[in-house]
């Protein structure tokens, strides 16, 4: 099947819509590389160090390479068009910009995911020499472990604008939403770099997700700009956690038994991936839908109100501990506002510069 870049007419019945195809091949293989992501965090916990050749680095690895050669593919086919002096499709990831002096003409959603995967591509170089000098992998917070999650990070942002051009489209709503739901969990992870930030009164991590959850969930809100576009976003969320919390488990104790190596013995069960995510992003989702006409600090402050307000019971309900010295989860909660006024700030805006990739309509149906 070839992918049609030029412009075209609108499409008939039972036609691949314009744009569908590379776009969910992209957010597939941002998908695939947080199922590694959520399987690997999973393995550490539950079994020990690693080494560079397992399956969840597998598909780490593959994920990111599907997406960087789904993106190389459209850069490719619409340089080539342009170079024949065909009019690029807008829809087809966003209007052209020209690359290395305009050799390469790359439209800027695959741009950016296709820069992501090269840089991931360099980084899983790094990784592979790291684990040749040191041997086993027992830390997710290595070196060129953060430049492997900020390279995917980038990549699913190239996901997010690729379907942000095709929001008027029903393919561009529902991806943008899976896009954006994959980028908010994967973003949970990243977050564990703020433990390294001295210590004081306020859970850095609990912190930073409230401020990287309201802030995703405002851009693809904002993006949708629609009723139930905040709701859509959380929901997608909501059904990742509920699979990983089932996959994440089930797969390390059958890949450690079939490579012969046992589990801990103080294995718990709960996933760590899937318990980083907050329970309450569908509750944040609803009071972002129903405080609709307010401005977005106020909203993004009560969302990161209710998610640090909540993650402690989280814990609680999860493994059994105790709840926080009332003064360190005042501080957090506090925290949680002023970053989750910043974070609905900022969505907003980001949503709105993304609504800019989506073409005119007059060249949309040109």
């Amino acid at each position: 099947m070839t992918v049609n870049i030029t412009a075209a007419a609108t499409p008939s019945v039972g036609t691949v819509p314009r744009g569908l195809v590379p776009a969910s091949v992209v957010v597939g293989g941002t998908l695939i590389s947080l199922i590694g992501l959520t399987w690997d965090i999973q393995w550490h916990s539950d079994v020990g160090p690693d080494t560079f050749f397992t399956l969840p680095h597998l598909f780490l690895y593959a994920g990111s390479a599907i997406s960087g050669l789904a993106s190389l593919a459209v850069v490719l086919m619409t340089t080539a068009a342009a170079k024949r002096d065909r009019p690029i499709d807008p829809v087809v990831g966003g209007r052209a910009v020209g690359v290395f002096g305009r050799t390469f003409s790359a439209p800027v959603g695959y741009l950016v995911s296709g820069i992501g995967a090269a840089l991931f591509l360099v980084y899983g170089l790094w990784d592979q020499w790291w684990h040749g000098l040191y041997g086993f992998d027992a830390v997710i917070d290595s070196p060129p472990h953060i430049g492997l999650l900020l390279s995917i990070s980038i990549t699913m942002v190239g996901a997010v604008m690729i379907f942000a051009v095709g929001r008027d489209h029903s393919w561009g709503t529902y991806g943008l939403a899976a896009a954006a739901g994959t980028l908010l969990a994967f973003s949970m992870v990243t977050v564990l770099g703020l433990r390294a930030l001295p210590g004081g009164p306020v859970n850095t991590v609990n912190a930073g997700s409230a401020f990287f959850s309201v802030m995703i969930l405002f851009m693809g809100a904002y993006v949708l700009n629609r009723r139930g576009g905040a709701l859509t976003v959380g929901i997608v969320v909501a059904l990742l956690q509920a699979v990983f919390w089932w996959f994440s488990p089930w797969a390390t104790e059958v890949y450690a038994n079939a490579t012969g190596l046992p589990l801990r013995d103080y294995v718990d069960g709960v996933p760590g991936l899937p318990n980083m995510i907050p329970m309450s992003l569908v509750l944040v989702a609803v009071v972002v839908e129903l405080l609709r006409g307010l401005p977005a600090w106020i909203t993004g402050a009560a969302g990161g109100l209710i998610i640090t307000a909540l993650a402690p019971l989280q814990r609680m309900l999860t493994y059994g501990s105790n709840f926080p010295a009332i003064d360190r989860y005042a501080a957090t909660v506090v925290a949680g506002v002023v970053l989750g006024a910043l974070a609905g700030m900022l969505g907003r805006r980001f949503g709105h510069m993304l609504r800019h990739l989506s073409p005119a309509k007059e060249a949309r149906h040109a």
